[in-house]
C-alpha cells in the first residue's frame, strides 16, 4: 500500500513544465511595484530619470541632504524595486514564502538612515524592475546588459549641477550588486574617484540555478535548463560570472551576507571576497536565520558597520 503522504513522481511532461515556470521566474520575474514613498519617513525627495548608457530610461528618487557633499547611490536586489518588495502579498508571497522568505521587505528605512547619517541618496530601479522601463525583450540578464544602469546612474550624479562635484559611494544589494562588479569589469575607467562599495548578497545565478532545481527535484537538468536560459535571453549561467567580475574592483568594499542563505551556498560569496584584488576590504556573515530576506534588512537593523565604512572612505 502506498503512504498517501509518499511523493509522487512527477511525469516527463509534468518534469518540463515544471523546468519552464523556473524559467520564468529566473528569465522575467514579476515586477515589484513602487510600494512606499520617503514621505513615509518625512524625507523631502526629487522623482527622477536618467538614462543608461544603452537609452533605456530609469526611475529613480533623489533625496538631498542639505550641507551635504557627499552621495550614495543605491540599488536593488533581483524582483524588487527601489522601495523593496510586498512579499506579504502574491505572487510574491506564493513565490518565495516556501524558502522562508514571505515577509516583506521595506528598503526606504535605509534611506532615511543614510540621509540623516549625512548623505544624500539616489536610488533607481533597475530595468525590467519597478517603474523603469522594459528592455531587452524585458528578460533579465544578472549584469549583462544591467551594467549599462549602473554606469547611467554614475553619469546622471556626475552630470546635475548639484552633484556633480559630490564624493560618491556605491550602496548596491544582490543582483544589483552583481550588475555594479559586471560594470566596474566592463567600464573601469568609470568608477575612478568612486571612493567605495558597500554591496549585500551578490550571487551567482549558477548557484541559484542548481539550489532551484535540487528543490524541484530536478538537480540533473542544470544544462538542459541553461540551454532554455540561453534560448530566452541570450545570455547563458557560463555569462554571468561575478566572481570573475569581482577581480575587478579597485576601491574600498564591504560585503555582507546571511552565512545559511537556503537560497545559495556561503563558498560563492567567499569566492567573490576572495577575488578581489585590494587590501580594504571585509566580509561580514550574519548569522541565526537562513532567511535570505534578513541579509536584505541587516543595513537597518544594524547599519553601523555600513556607516562606518562610508565614513571611513568618504571623509
Amino acid at each position: 500500500m502506498t503512504d498517501a503522504k509518499e511523493k509522487v513522481a512527477l511525469s516527463p511532461a509534468e518534469t518540463d513544465e515544471a523546468l519552464h515556470r523556473f524559467l520564468d521566474g529566473f528569465a522575467s520575474p514579476p515586477r515589484s511595484p513602487v510600494f512606499h514613498s520617503p514621505s513615509e519617513h518625512g524625507l523631502e525627495y526629487e522623482d527622477v530619470t536618467f538614462l543608461a548608457t544603452d537609452g533605456v530610461p530609469l526611475d529613480a528618487w533623489f533625496i538631498p541632504a542639505p550641507g551635504s557633499n557627499k552621495v550614495i547611490i543605491a540599488n536593488h536586489p533581483l524582483g524588487f524595486s527601489r522601495s523593496g518588495i510586498p512579499t506579504q502579498f502574491d505572487p510574491w508571497h506564493a513565490a518565495w514564502a516556501p524558502s522562508g522568505n514571505g515577509f516583506e521587505v521595506d528598503l526606504v528605512p535605509d534611506y532615511k538612515i543614510l540621509h540623516d547619517h549625512g548623505y544624500n541618496v539616489l536610488t533607481y530601479d533597475l530595468r525590467n524592475h519597478g517603474l523603469s522601463s522594459a528592455a531587452n525583450g524585458g528578460v533579465v540578464t544578472h549584469g549583462f546588459t544591467e551594467k549599462r544602469d549602473v554606469v547611467g546612474s554614475l553619469h546622471y550624479i556626475r552630470a546635475r549641477p548639484d552633484t556633480q562635484d559630490m564624493i560618491i559611494g556605491l550602496f548596491s544589494r544582490c543582483f544589483g550588486g552583481v550588475s555594479t562588479l559586471a560594470a566596474m569589469a566592463r567600464f573601469p575607467e568609470e568608477f575612478d574617484g568612486v571612493r567605495c562599495l558597500v554591496t549585500c548578497q551578490p550571487i551567482t545565478p549558477r548557484y541559484i540555478a542548481e539550489r532551484r532545481l535540487a528543490v524541484l527535484g530536478m538537480s540533473d537538468r542544470l544544462d538542459d535548463f541553461n540551454t532554455l536560459l540561453r534560448l530566452r535571453t541570450s545570455v547563458g549561467l557560463e555569462q554571468r560570472v561575478p566572481q570573475e567580475w569581482a577581480k575587478s574592483v579597485r576601491m574600498p568594499t564591504f560585503i555582507y551576507q546571511v552565512h545559511d542563505d537556503i537560497l545559495t551556498e556561503p563558498e560563492d560569496v567567499q569566492a567573490m571576497y576572495d577575488n578581489i584584488p585590494v587590501a580594504e576590504k571585509k566580509l561580514q556573515w550574519i548569522e541565526g536565520t537562513k532567511a535570505r530576506w534578513d541579509g536584505y534588512l541587516e543595513f537597518q537593523r544594524r547599519p553601523e558597520p555600513m556607516l562606518g565604512w562610508f565614513d571611513k572612505y568618504m571623509s
